[in-house]
């Protein structure tokens, strides 16, 4: 490691980090013919998809007039023309702009004005969605895997890049670009209302990929392998499970196999069978996503018909796990690795780490900080530090956290200070500076006075054998304040009386914690593109 002033504050970095995504790119050409990008049938190598990318870099600056610090914004499916289109953009000097794709026109529409978005990238879906408002824009629109002819005023993306890829040039465009510089604005989830543009630096997401790989090692050093055992070269397939617009599916997934040499694996769209076969196809090694999807593949009916002895392990992040899943993986997956990690849109995805040994001594932590990371927990009311084992407002800082919210200088200020990211999790630390994730502020609830956190009461239900899946709200009561309720989806063919639930969870947890009001329901609970359920709605379809 080494010390850096960032932004006035001394701050840990790791030494031989790449600097910026253009190193990451420039890196990623070594990796030559081996497949990077596999989608259905199309399969990229690390060498074409470099020509692609720089070719795209040349094309923003040549035809569009895109110049160092002007937003470049991608709106579409997990494409491989998605990945072309960020390093492309990011290695021009462009700060990109990942759109959720699940948005409505009129968030979209947000997004692309919040941002000063001056280019489009869209698949075909994003592009019609956003046809009506599209001419008041005014911005260039390029259309990924059109399946017809584009929108008035837009083009096909291959058009444009065919021109690009046929200009006689090689490399990248010309341009001077730093660690600071400004490199991202991902959209916060936006659980809690409209989201706001997290502004990532080049520093903060090429952190991410040694940070990922420090974990990885560190875990892999306690268990007892050496060093050069864990460093031999090992082919990774990782099969991608949430989005790339998601901090874990760009800084952890897209971004680190770039710069290690793994190849990825792309979905339409989430489907347990489908993951299974495709884990069975490309021998996919590694997989998770948030808790709730590895949950799915590993108690899926259909899992023995399927071929996983290529998994070396189960990493998943986004939400709390149930200590139950890594009973799970020891069921289904004898002698694998399971791993989970905690990180926020603000903290460029990975700020611990918990993985191998440490996650079976600890599997209701999300690990230890990794190395040039630090976390406090403070008293949110007075900001004062808390003992070891006290619940508080985690506190985190390191070269991961980013500069602030784009154009939001009033939330900037209350969420950054001195270098420290103020989290919302609520969260505690032990003596061995494991951190426990307890719940986000705004979803504990208080009965007659009595905290309750609703991770806690999730991770009962999820023992429950009738239980696929589980959300634990707050119901509004006259004289308590709140009473506790759960929604359930139960697992096919199992029809769980509220009862049955209940006396099981007595055995587990304090009875002032056991829910009082259930709902059942056939359909997925909501979520938003990162895997996180949506509380909100939840509470106002049911609640009012």
């Amino acid at each position: 490691m080494d010390e850096v002033d960032i932004r006035g504050v001394r701050t840990r970095v790791w030494k031989n980090a790449p600097t910026t995504l253009r190193d990451v790119l420039e890196l990623s050409r070594g990796h030559g013919d081996a497949p990077f990008l596999v989608y259905e049938d199309d399969r990229l190598s690390f060498a074409e998809h470099h020509r692609r990318a720089a070719a795209f870099g040349r094309l923003l600056a040549a035809e569009y007039g895109i110049a160092k610090g002007d937003r470049v914004a991608i709106a579409m499916r997990n494409y491989p023309e998605w990945s072309v289109a960020f390093f492309g953009a990011a290695a021009a000097g462009a700060v990109v702009v990942p759109l959720n794709a699940w948005w409505s026109a009129d968030e979209l529409e947000y997004g692309l004005r919040d941002s000063g978005a001056r280019l489009l990238v869209a698949d075909a879906e994003r592009a019609e969605r956003l046809a009506g408002v599209l001419p008041g824009l005014g911005i260039p629109l390029l259309v990924a895997r059109p399946g017809g002819d584009p929108p008035a005023g837009g083009e096909a993306f291959d058009t444009a890049l065919a021109r690009a890829l046929d200009d006689g040039a090689d490399g990248l465009p010309e341009v001077e670009i730093g660690p600071e510089d400004d490199a991202t604005i991902f959209y916060t989830s936006g659980t809690t209302g409209r989201s706001k543009g997290a502004l990532g630096t080049h520093r903060n997401i090429t952190t991410n990929p040694v940070s990922l790989a420090y974990g990885l090692l560190s875990a892999g050093v306690r268990a007892g392998a050496t060093l050069e055992q864990l460093t031999t070269p090992q082919p990774r397939v990782t099969l991608l499970s949430v989005p790339f617009f998601h901090a874990t599916g760009c800084h952890s997934v897209l971004v680190s196999s770039a710069l290690q040499g793994g190849t990825v694996v792309l979905m339409y769209k989430w489907d347990v069978t489908k993951a299974l076969e495709l884990i069975e196809r490309e021998r996919v090694t590694g997989f998770g996503g948030v808790p709730t999807m590895a949950w799915q593949v590993l108690t899926s009916p259909d899992f023995d018909k399927y071929d996983t002895s290529s998994l070396t392990g189960v990493s998943y992040g986004g939400a709390p796990a149930a200590p139950a899943l890594v009973d799970k993986i020891k069921e289904r997956l004898p002698q694998r690795v399971p791993g989970n990690g905690y990180g926020l849109t603000e903290t460029s995805s990975v700020t611990t780490y918990n993985g191998g040994v440490n996650y079976l001594e600890h599997p209701d932590s999300v690990g230890p900080p990794v190395a040039v990371c630090d976390v406090r927990v403070v008293d949110p009311a007075t900001g004062e530090d808390l003992p070891a084992g006290e619940v508080g407002e985690l506190l985190i800082a390191g070269p991961n956290v980013i500069k602030g919210y784009w154009n939001k200088p009033e939330a900037t200020a209350q969420a950054f200070a001195d270098g420290w990211f103020h989290s919302g999790d609520l969260a505690r630390v032990d003596d061995d500076g494991f951190v426990y994730i307890v719940d986000r502020a705004k979803d504990m609830l208080i009965r007659g006075g009595e905290n309750i956190y609703c991770a806690e009461v999730e991770a009962a239900l999820y023992e429950h054998p009738a239980v696929a899946d589980c959300a634990v709200i707050g119901v509004p009561h006259d004289v308590l304040g709140e009473e506790v309720g759960a929604v359930v989806v139960p697992r096919p063919g199992a029809s769980p009386a509220p009862e049955e639930i209940q006396a099981f969870l007595r055995e587990r947890i304090a009875a002032f914690k056991v829910p009082v009001h259930f709902w059942f329901r056939d359909e997925g609970l909501p979520r938003n593109p990162g895997g996180k359920i949506l509380k909100t709605r939840l509470r106002s379809e049911l609640l009012g």
